[in-house]
């Protein structure tokens, strides 16, 4: 573990507001999910620019990037990327991979850019997290602002229905010798993960609370913030959105 960036200490865990401008600022976020499926990520990529039939050297965004996964994946495609993240170790460690036509900032989602984009990616259920319920619609609206004229913006969220009905309440994974303890409750409509772990001798603990948001919330927020819902998805493979089954709830609109 001599490579990883120092952990987080109990003192700057609950100096931290929000839950997760720490938990994604550290190593051990990156290590418990390290087993991403990328291949199933890149054909959701390939199947959403096909849809979305997005012009050559189009300006994409992917908004709440990580370390870069996605975006260094369209870049690929030949479009112009811009990766934006909260976690200043995650872009730290994208920007390794920065080119002419790939950057990553530091940026908060709530906030518009100034810059306009073809297509604007929110991925991998990285909407929800805000204590404030009106920080969802502020960052519906700064997505809608961030859209160039006829571009078009997606969010990849879980589906809170099916994710509910089938709630794992306690899981052990374990990776990279670390022993991760993991507790699911549903609590006040939000989904709350407990993680528990030690390395090196230190014990930690940290909360993943997102809100159960289901489609007609979207549609709540989206009809408030002027937005036109366009097509709905229930998986990566782009197929017709069920509420009790699909795994994701994916949304185009503009």
């Amino acid at each position: 573990m001599s490579d990883l960036s120092k952990p987080i200490t109990t003192n700057q865990q609950q100096s931290t507001t929000n839950w997760f401008a720490s938990w994604f600022d550290t190593p051990y976020y990156h290590i418990l999910y390290k087993d991403r499926d990328e291949q199933e990520a890149q054909v959701f990529m390939d199947n959403l620019v096909h849809y979305l039939n997005l012009p050559e050297e189009a300006k994409i965004l992917d908004l709440a990037c990580g370390k870069g996964r996605h975006a260094i994946y369209l870049n690929q495609l030949g479009f112009d990327v811009t990766g934006a993240d909260l976690s200043e170790n995650s872009i730290s460690e994208a920007k390794k991979s920065e080119t002419a036509t790939l950057h990553f900032i530091k940026h908060d989602m709530r906030e518009p850019f100034e810059t306009k984009f073809d297509a604007i990616f929110n991925l991998f259920t990285s909407f929800g997290y805000f204590e404030n319920d009106d920080d969802n619609l502020t960052t519906l609206k700064a997505m809608k602002e961030s859209i160039s004229e006829y571009g078009f913006a997606v969010i990849d969220f879980m589906n809170a229905t099916q994710v509910i009905n089938n709630l794992v309440a306690e899981e052990v994974k374990i990776v990279d010798e670390i022993t991760f303890h993991i507790k699911r409750n549903l609590v006040d409509n939000h989904i709350i993960k407990e993680i528990d772990f030690e390395d090196n001798g230190q014990k930690f603990h940290f909360t993943e609370k997102v809100k159960a948001l289901t489609l007609q919330d979207f549609e709540t927020m989206m009809e408030e913030a002027g937005i036109f819902l366009l097509d709905i998805f229930g998986d990566y493979k782009l197929r017709k959105f069920h509420k009790t089954e699909s795994e994701r709830l994916i949304m185009i609109f503009k």
